[in-house]
């Protein structure tokens, strides 16, 4: 996992680091304070406060394990390298399904950022890897569990 980039737009590098902000300062001091209380109920072997406090605690260490080592392998997208002609890291691009007849607009950010239901895809997603270095007027066949689909890339904006 340390050898993997994990790519970002400055967005996503600024949410990361908020996140893991937020866990090390606010998180680790609730629930140690969770734990303390349940310490002080008495008998662990039967405290389900302790446990849940114990499982929350280490979901959130792992988490900021993960976050430390996704910002120490971090590649920011820089808005020097998008194009307005060519599908690139970080630039909204607006498809049209062709057998569907209807444009979808995604930008095209790193999997540590993906949100599909805000329209952000994976480069390693299967429209993404398919869209990615291909021109405006471009048409690309997308690989996808329900078969292959076929998208015509109407538009490229670098700001979504």
């Amino acid at each position: 996992m340390t050898d993997k980039k994990f790519i970002l737009t400055k967005d996503g590098l600024k949410k990361l680091e908020e996140e893991l902000e937020k866990l090390k300062v606010v998180r680790r001091k609730e629930v140690a304070e969770r734990l303390k209380e349940a310490i002080a109920l008495g008998d662990l072997s039967e405290n389900s406060e302790y446990d849940d406090a114990k499982n929350e605690q280490a979901f959130i260490e792992g988490r900021i394990q993960e976050l430390e080592v996704k910002l120490r392998n971090v590649e920011v997208i820089s808005d020097e390298k998008k194009s307005r002609t060519t599908v690139s890291m970080g630039c909204c691009v607006v498809v049209r399904d062709m057998e569907m007849k209807e444009d979808m607009e995604y930008t095209l950010v790193g999997s540590a950022e993906a949100d599909p239901a805000e329209g952000k895809i994976s480069n390693e997603s299967p429209v993404g890897a398919a869209i990615l270095g291909k021109k405006v007027g471009s048409t690309v066949d997308v690989h996808a569990p329900s078969g292959v689909l076929k998208f015509k890339i109407v538009k490229i904006k670098n700001k979504r």
